[in-house]
């Protein structure tokens, strides 16, 4: 039986991230019971249920959603994730889904319709959203401080070039506790492999979430260097509003780099330099005005240790705040989406059309191994 006041908590997918990050994270919190996990290989399994002490363990994700469940993580790989996500909604479970939240900009906006008919909380973890100088950022752009949103360049690189490319570890940074991520995840472009969905899916739900702006169409390039999946991305990118801009991205700083993120938001009344590297953000407005935000030594580093204790602060009303929700998510998965279209037909892509193309929705299967997310 569950304490009073207790979240009881589910897990679909227990690989490298989940085990690495989450579970240690909601283990330690008194007002949290890890219920059931579930994923492939029981041996592995058990090591996981008794490390971190679920109190039921499965491989199959039918038998997990059968528990007595408030909230359920879906931390599998990434083409697993709309049929894990769907079928903790069906049941009127809160969510926390692991990024890309969808590889179809289609699902995406299913997900979207399913979230606000459920009414439950749905987060998908950005750990830079809840970043302090990041938060005040936003809180700056919403107040209008750049007044019509123009223009915006997006970068991001990742140390990330063994990993993606097949040759090496995940970053230094992130080493494995318990479980090795299963490198199909990442390197097998039918699973949603390679740094588009791997790693821009950060910098453009970053870029959505701040500006609040939407994707138009696109026109993209990839290269892959020697690899099997994309490991560089550059495409330009007209928005719903009239403004324009680039975003790109690179696989291949050395492994003992931080991570680059330089958002620059150029508006009728003002700029924002925000760089993650180096821990700028910055506001100049054309009447003059500065406004520096306080962003000390090492606070862009990625952390994602406030997402999934968020959650739980989301169910038991300790917060009101969802710095990550399913509709910024879902308009990174339509702007990924278009990305890879448009660089695979050389030709420029209309989100719009994406966004509506009927897919048939995937049957929920076992759970599978999930990886850094």
């Amino acid at each position: 039986m569950s304490a009073p006041g207790r979240v009881r908590v589910g897990a679909i997918g227990a690989g490298w991230w989940a085990t690495t990050n989450h579970f240690p994270l909601l283990a330690d919190r008194a007002d949290v019971e890890l219920v059931s996990v579930c994923r492939p290989d029981r041996d592995l399994l058990l090591e996981v249920q008794e490390r971190f002490g679920f109190r039921h363990a499965t491989e199959q994700v039918e038998e997990l959603l059968e528990q007595d469940l408030d909230a359920v993580l879906v931390t599998t790989p990434h083409h697993l994730h709309l049929a894990h996500a769907t079928a903790a909604l069906d049941r009127g479970l809160h969510v926390l889904c692991e990024k890309p939240m969808t590889l179809h900009a289609v699902d995406a906006w299913r997900l979207v319709e399913q979230v606000a008919a459920t009414g439950v909380h749905f987060l998908v973890p950005y750990g830079w959203h809840y970043t302090p100088f990041v938060v005040e950022t936003k809180r700056l752009l919403d107040d209008g401080v750049l007044g019509e949103i123009e223009f915006v360049q997006s970068f991001m690189a990742s140390p990330t070039k063994g990993f993606f490319g097949g040759a090496g570890p995940v970053p230094s940074g992130w080493t494995p506790s318990l479980v090795e991520p299963d490198r199909r995840t990442w390197q097998d472009p039918a699973r949603g492999g390679g740094y588009t969905h791997g790693q821009l899916t950060h910098s453009t739900a970053l870029m959505f979430w701040l500006t609040g702006l939407r994707a138009a169409s696109v026109t993209a390039r990839q290269g892959f260097g020697q690899a099997a999946v994309d490991m560089y991305v550059a495409a330009d990118v007209a928005f719903t509003n009239g403004a324009v801009g680039s975003v790109a991205g690179a696989a291949t700083l050395p492994d003992d780099d931080k991570f680059q993120i330089d958002l620059r938001v150029f508006g009728s009344e003002g700029v924002l330099l925000l760089d993650i590297e180096r821990e700028r953000a910055e506001v100049r407005r054309h009447d003059g005005r500065r406004i520096e935000i306080d962003a000390p030594a090492g606070a862009g580093a990625y952390r994602c240790d406030i997402p999934p204790q968020r959650l739980i602060d989301l169910i038991v009303g300790a917060s009101t705040e969802n710095n990550s929700p399913v509709e910024v998510a879902a308009r990174s998965v339509e702007l990924l989406e278009a990305i890879q279209q448009s660089s695979a037909l050389g030709s420029d892509i209309q989100i719009g059309e994406i966004s509506s193309t009927q897919r048939r929705p995937g049957t929920a299967p076992g759970a599978q191994e999930g990886g850094p997310q």
